[in-house]
């Protein structure tokens, strides 16, 4: 298994797979809203049934660890490290999320949250300096951002959300950090061990953000709580492979699908909520962005340089 996500095959495959897992949540998380009734603007609510849904994904995945027989529990050098992922990734993201949501557009939203790619693919020299950055990748990037801004067309993006705009780029902020401390973090560790403890962590930080605002939720719904369940495993199935990916792969190219992640949920939403979104924007959103994500996957080599 481990041979097979080294693959650039896995890395593609997986991805989109991640993405795709990612993109249900859009329409699922609506769904879930009204069989809990949470109403619009109830941010302690909101946050509340994230932190659930984050704290059951890092259950579901404790016993898949188990299974592997690797280390449940993690040594106590590494307590420290998976927390601050789970602090940034889980709780950082959606927290900052959840509040910008009630003061921007879902338009700005979209076109702010596709600046994570960016941030990562300029970040990532940074921290990682077998993970050079090239035009290929700064023009994927711009494209596949030319597809999220398409995408958007008509969406009723507002220039009067400063708050809220700011509140959504520091989610995004943390999502691109997230993405390279989780590589960092992955490095000599199990992916499922890291994955199961940092969203424990994230998810029962954002669940105490919510009773701390609030917010409250109504469990006597089946319906809820299924959606709840399958959110659950979505974040655990997804985040578990991501992060073995990060892992194995340098962290532009990988974090670059998400620009996949609206396109999903957008087609999602239409299918699922019957929301008018098969519109030829959406088609041409698709293909930008899955040519930019080419773009920033082409390896070109130096003369006399080996191979992979």
């Amino acid at each position: 298994m481990k041979g097979f996500l080294r693959t650039k095959t896995a890395a593609v495959l997986l991805s989109v797979f991640c993405t795709l897992l990612w993109g249900t949540a859009f329409p699922f998380i609506k769904l879930g809203y009204s069989a809990f009734g949470v109403a619009d603007g109830d941010v302690g609510a909101m946050l509340l049934f994230a932190g659930c849904r984050f704290f059951l994904a890092g259950l579901m995945v404790l016993p898949v660890t188990a299974l592997q027989h690797t280390r449940v529990l993690p040594k106590k050098a590494d307590v420290l490290p998976i927390v601050t992922l789970g602090l940034v990734l889980t709780a950082g993201q959606y927290f900052f999320t959840y509040i910008g949501l009630g003061f921007t557009s879902g338009a700005n939203t979209s076109i702010i949250t596709a600046c994570a790619s960016f941030l990562t693919v300029l970040a990532a020299p940074v921290f990682f300096r077998s993970d050079r950055l090239t035009v290929l990748k700064i023009l994927g990037c711009v494209l596949g951002f030319g597809g999220v801004l398409v995408m958007n067309q008509g969406g009723g993006v507002s220039g009067d959300t400063l708050f809220g705009d700011s509140m959504i780029f520091i989610s995004t902020a943390c999502a691109a950090a997230g993405n390279l401390l989780s590589k960092k973090v992955a490095s000599g560790r199990n992916p499922l061990t890291v994955t199961a403890w940092q969203l424990l962590a994230g998810g029962g930080l954002l669940a105490v953000a919510g009773l701390i605002w609030g917010g409250r939720l109504n469990f006597s719904s089946l319906q809820g709580v299924a959606i709840l369940l399958w959110l659950s495993f979505v974040s655990a199935a997804a985040f578990s492979v991501w992060t073995a990916l990060l892992k194995h792969h340098p962290a532009s190219k990988i974090s670059v699908y998400t620009l996949l992640i609206p396109v999903f949920g957008t087609a999602l939403s239409g299918m699922l909520l019957g929301e008018a979104v098969f519109k030829i924007e959406t088609l041409l959103a698709l293909l930008l962005i899955a040519a930019g994500i080419v773009l920033v996957n082409i390896t070109i080599k130096a003369k006399g340089e080996g191979h992979d």
